[in-house]
């Protein structure tokens, strides 16, 4: 692309879905092309110690999400979302980006509006099978929008719409540790059949408490547990799992490669992010979807795998009874264990993160023609 540097906003976070993807495209962006890179993200948000950890510059936003409980407290919302407006197009004016690029994430609708207001060419990526609002309106004034699921032409022009899948953390597709010697890692035994269970850096309550009653039956079953409680689940893990062998309970996992190498099956919320981990890991999961998100979404992302035989899908409402039920009769299926595995890993979309980089290129150049 010739000697040039662009110079390139990205916007978007909030939650680790977010943030990863958009880190592994300014990765990808690095090696590809000459460009200095600016992130905007949501003041207090994880996203503003994440993405200088990775060594970017980023930008807060007072921006938050709406109360759809408490309908009196979204009068401050709207205050913030008029003052994040204002610095969003301060930001781009001081920048001068040659493009953004909008990942999702109360952040990234100010922002990218901004940068459209002001001429400058967007990319959305859309992670999720049911579009957000934000990039719902963002969509019409879009160079691109980069998906990870077929059929989203209900939500946005077909003709901007490229499948490209979600970008994931690399280390977890490097890995090459074997789930024996993975096991033997969380000083469990090489041998027995391993369930991770995961609900995010916070936890996910429904996940732990499920864990919390279910995690004895479980080990008589003579089943290994990685459980990853989150730090807002306190020390009721542990205490749970008191005495047990076969049971890791951890506040947050290193090394999410070894874990989900060590697994047999995963435990999860139906996050886009984790989703996309899992298939390319050609993981069995249950997915128990996350009741307080928008629209729904995570509901339909699972129903888009548990639909074609991918995954199991286990309502929020329903997990408390039926997860540690449901866990052990599918360890004890391998029949059913090995077709979910096949069936996952048909739906994975490789190397997202460059297929977006080779859209951007083309937004670039064809901007400078």
């Amino acid at each position: 692309m010739g000697k040039e540097k662009y110079r390139i906003l990205i916007s978007g976070g909030g939650t680790g879905g977010h943030i990863f993807p958009a880190l592994s495209i300014a990765n990808a962006l690095k090696l590809r092309l000459d460009c200095d890179i600016l992130f905007v993200g949501a003041d207090n948000r994880m996203e503003m110690e994440r993405v200088p950890a990775a060594g970017y510059e980023i930008k807060g936003l007072p921006v938050a999400g709406f109360d759809r409980r408490h309908l009196l407290k979204n009068f401050s919302v709207l205050l913030k979302l008029r003052k994040s407006i204002a610095m969003a197009r301060r930001i781009v004016a001081d920048f001068k980006p040659d493009i953004a690029i909008g990942v999702g994430g109360y952040c990234s609708g100010p922002t990218l509006k901004a940068a459209q207001r002001a001429g400058v060419p967007t990319l959305l990526q859309e992670q999720n099978s049911y579009a957000g609002v934000t990039n719902k309106l963002l969509a019409k004034k879009a160079g691109r929008i980069c998906v990870a699921y077929p059929g989203m032409e209900r939500f946005f022009p077909a003709d901007k719409i490229v499948l490209t899948g979600n970008p994931v953390r690399k280390d977890i597709l490097s890995a090459s540790v074997s789930p024996e010697k993975a096991r033997e890692r969380f000083g469990l035994n090489p041998q027995r059949p391993t369930v991770l269970v995961v609900g995010g850096s916070l936890g996910a309550l429904t996940l732990n408490e499920s864990m919390e009653s279910g995690i004895r039956r479980l080990n008589e079953a003579g089943i290994q547990v990685i459980w990853q409680t989150g730090k807002n689940f306190g020390d009721r893990g542990s205490i749970a799992a008191k005495n047990l062998e076969g049971v890791v309970v951890t506040r947050f996992i290193s090394d999410m490669a070894a874990a989900y190498a060590a697994a047999d099956l995963v435990v999860s919320r139906a996050g886009a992010g984790s989703i996309s981990e899992l298939e390319l890991l050609a993981k069995p999961c249950i997915l128990v979807p996350s009741p307080n998100v928008a629209e729904d979404h995570q509901t339909k992302n699972a129903r888009a795998l548990s639909d074609k035989g991918a995954a199991v899908l286990v309502p929020d409402a329903e997990a408390r009874t039926s997860l540690v039920d449901t866990i052990t009769s599918l360890i004890a299926d391998k029949p059913r264990m090995a077709a979910m595995s096949t069936a996952i890993k048909e739906l994975a979309l490789p190397d997202s993160d460059e297929k977006i980089v080779d859209e951007v290129v083309s937004i670039l150049q064809n901007s400078k023609k």
